[in-house]
């Protein structure tokens, strides 16, 4: 006889026990009773996204979500094929910008012998003149690598070109090309980059349908919202909002299947990799949905393309965006993108700015996917997350934000009136401020930026510095160094704080070795002479010619040598004297005893480091 299950019973019965060990460990850490923790103590370790979003500390089957389809199905959130080769996984792509039609063919034919199996191509202004396209794509297997053009204003000479390629090309299964024309007007409108208007788009459009390859006209290119600061979800809003702007506009000449089939989405993959496989996984379903509600769900798996993030690629330490992009590209490809284009780890910088040759920089951007594919065989599962409680709770959730704010530039008038007004610029750079915020605080860590930089490393070119219109994570520091790479070609030598150690190793070490680093996130050299007496400090502040000071050490020592330490510095001419620490440690000072001012962990360490370069004429 069956016995039927109690439905009140807990899914998860060990759930209290751990909920007890998190709070132990808490009120251990916080010093104060478990008692006085709120019930859900584990909410203290949940985290919020720039959507707003929880991500909890553990997900178990609590969290379970409906299964979804499998790939193939409506609504593709597992993937939009379901016979996708495994051996291939996805599409290996690199970007070929050469300007020389011949420079452009010997970087797609290696590229393409050494483990590329798409080809981005940069046309016109970004790349091969348009009459020298036939010429780069000499040799071209065009059934077995998809091409992508990014022609901007010159999509339309350049469609005509590739045209008279393809009808020249013989192969009988015509529709195992794949081309992408990459017209973008509507998303390259709120970069303010050139590119064909929208009735261009549109004629583009209507010639590809004709074609018997599969060739798709118009890229909605979500990346120019992430490159500007976007969160997640409005990268995945303004993108689907864009896109229905298209569909809008095309179904006045085009049926609805037909106009579907014209579209295709870019974007960003980051170093959060369960953040990008939620995106990308979000994506699909937010698509599925338009194209459901417009009648044809069968047509809603639009190809998806996945470029590394060029907001989270450093200038200062370089070496690690190779540690960024792998993570972008296993959530891209465990995301289930189509194709997947890794940018160079040097992208951020101009051509041989480190003395790396182009060859070697795109080899480790190729070799990145190539390992992730063919040692660690990520391609041969599709869809690895699905089922993962975690994965399937914020791919629902992201999917839901980004529908919501999909209908507020809907709300607005939709897509071109949302820009128009500045509504989505305004969105976007709330979220932009909010992580700039929490960089400069250090809330984020930005790894040889903000985090463990390295002052030693070659300064940069006068090329480098200049601005960039990409929201860079770690820009702002990034500007500081510049000022101290300036600083340092005037003076020969770069800004010094001394490091004044109070007590013994025990009592300073933690906030010397955390001033260090910061001092040297903002290009200041820290001159640290070891553990000093009180009758030591004039001595070692003459000696090193800093007009900065901190103190280090810990809040008991500065009770008894932190006022006598601030005056000796003072009287030795030093200008600024700082502490490590906050305020209260030394609340009893006064006068010519207090500090200037206090560098603790969560300051606004931009302002902060600014303030000290200001200092010294930096």
């Amino acid at each position: 006889m069956a016995i039927a299950s109690d439905p009140t019973a807990d899914p998860v019965p060990e759930y209290a026990a751990w909920r007890k060990g998190v709070a132990g460990v808490l009120a251990k850490a916080r010093k104060i009773d478990p008692a006085d923790l709120p019930d859900d103590p584990e909410r203290l370790l949940a985290e919020t996204t720039y959507d707003g979003l929880t991500v909890n500390p553990l997900y178990t089957r609590r969290d379970e979500r409906p299964e979804q389809p499998l790939p193939g199905a409506f609504p593709f959130v597992r993937g939009r094929d379901a016979t996708r080769d495994v051996n291939r996984g996805w599409y290996v792509s690199a970007y070929v910008g050469a300007h020389d039609a011949a420079a452009a063919n010997r970087e797609i034919m290696f590229g393409l012998a050494n483990g590329i199996s798409a080809v981005w191509l940069g046309v016109a202004e970004r790349g091969v003149p348009v009459a020298e396209l036939p010429a780069a794509l000499s040799g071209m297997l065009f059934e077995l690598a998809p091409l992508t053009l990014d022609a901007g204003d010159a999509a339309t000479a350049a469609a005509t070109q590739i045209f008279t390629v393809l009808d020249g090309y013989a192969l009988s299964a015509r529709a195992d090309i794949q081309v992408g024309l990459g017209a973008a007007p509507l998303t390259s409108r709120f970069a303010s980059t050139a590119d064909v208007d929208l009735a261009e788009a549109l004629g583009l459009a209507g010639q590809a349908i004709a074609r018997a390859e599969t060739v798709r006209a118009i890229t909605v290119d979500g990346t120019v919202f992430h490159d500007a600061g976007a969160s997640d979800a409005q990268e995945l809003g303004a993108a689907v909002a864009a896109g229905v702007e298209y569909l809008r506009a095309l179904t006045e000449t085009q049926d609805i299947a037909d106009a579907l089939g014209q579209l295709e989405f870019r974007f960003a993959a980051t170093d959060d990799q369960f953040a990008t496989i939620a995106k990308l996984r979000a994506a699909r379903q937010l698509w599925a949905r338009v194209a459901h509600v417009c009648g044809e769900p069968a047509f809603g798996g639009a190809p998806q393309h996945a470029v590394t993030s060029a907001a989270m690629m450093t200038q200062r330490d370089p070496w690690v965006n190779m540690l960024r992009t792998t993570l972008a590209a296993f959530g891209a490809g465990v995301g289930g993108a189509d194709t997947v284009t890794v940018l160079p780890f040097d992208s951020a910088l101009p051509a041989g700015e480190l003395g790396v040759s182009k060859p070697f920089a795109d080899r480790m951007a190729r070799n990145t996917q190539l390992l992730l594919l063919e040692e660690s065989r990520i391609g041969h599962v599709q869809d690895p997350g699905a089922g993962s409680w975690y994965v399937e709770d914020l791919t629902a959730a992201l999917a839901a934000k980004a529908w919501e704010f999909m209908q507020e530039l809907e709300a607005a008038g939709g897509y071109r009136t949302a820009l128009d007004s500045g509504l989505l610029a305004e969105r976007i750079a709330a979220t932009r401020a909010a992580r700039d915020s929490d960089v400069a605080h250090r809330k984020t860590a930005v790894t040889g930026v903000n985090e463990f930089p390295n002052l030693a490393e070659q300064p940069l070119s006068e090329a480098a510095r200049q601005e960039s219109p990409i929201a860079r994570y770690g820009a702002r520091f990034e500007a500081l160094r510049n000022r101290s790479d300036a600083y340092l070609a005037a003076e020969g030598s770069r800004p010094r704080a001394l490091l004044v150690p109070l007590g013994s190793v025990a009592e300073h070490n933690v906030r010397v070795t955390f001033i260090a680093n910061l001092l040297a996130s903002g290009g200041i050299e820290s001159i640290n002479p070891g553990p000093l007496a009180a009758d030591g400090i004039g001595t070692a502040a003459t000696d090193s010619g800093a007009t900065i000071a901190v103190l280090c050490g810990s809040d008991k020592r500065y009770g008894t040598d932190a006022g006598a330490a601030v005056e000796a510095l003072r009287a030795a001419g030093v200008e600024t004297v700082l502490l490590a620490g906050s305020q209260q440690a030394v609340a009893e000072l006064s006068g010519a005893q207090r500090p200037d001012g206090y560098l603790a962990a969560r300051i606004d360490a931009v302002a902060a480091l600014s303030g000290l370069l200001e200092k010294v004429g930096a």
